[in-house]
């Protein structure tokens, strides 16, 4: 069995890590929603940058031309500018152990919408790990 995506899994969580850390040191003294928006050109820019490496800059026009495909990237665009407002407004507010295990419930809340929206099946196992992400981050967010 390959296992390639836990590596590239392990990778995201570690690049958010250091999100959290580097965001909590950059937001002292500064208004979160405009450190949100520089960091968000420096994604695009990076990863622009990336596609044009990888000459993959033609990729750009079927997915501008396919329209489903372009407002569920958007909607996820905006989710995604949502969630970093919300979370460098809140490092700015608590300790970044505090807020770190809280954002991780989107872990529970992704499994429950994938259910509900997606039909995926959720496995008793899973059931019980979502369960005990639940409580390992209210635990260490109030600990």
């Amino acid at each position: 069995m390959d296992y390639t995506w836990l590596i590239f899994a392990l990778l995201s969580a570690l690049t958010a890590a250091l999100v959290a850390i580097f965001g909590k040191m950059g937001l002292q003294g500064i208004d979160s929603n405009t450190a949100t928006a520089i960091r968000a050109g420096v994604m695009f820019l990076f990863l622009m940058g990336l596609i044009l490496i990888q000459g993959k800059l033609h990729d750009i026009k079927p997915i501008l031309l396919n329209s489903r495909a372009l407002f569920y990237i958007i909607l996820s665009g905006i989710a995604g500018a949502l969630s970093w407002l919300f979370y460098f407004f809140a490092l700015k507010m608590a300790k970044v152990s505090q807020i770190v295990p809280i954002d991780r419930l989107s872990i529970v809340f992704a499994i429950l919408l994938a259910f509900f929206i997606l039909g995926e099946k959720i496995s008793i196992k899973a059931g019980i790990g979502t369960a005990l992400v639940v409580a390992g981050a209210v635990l260490i967010a109030l600990g």
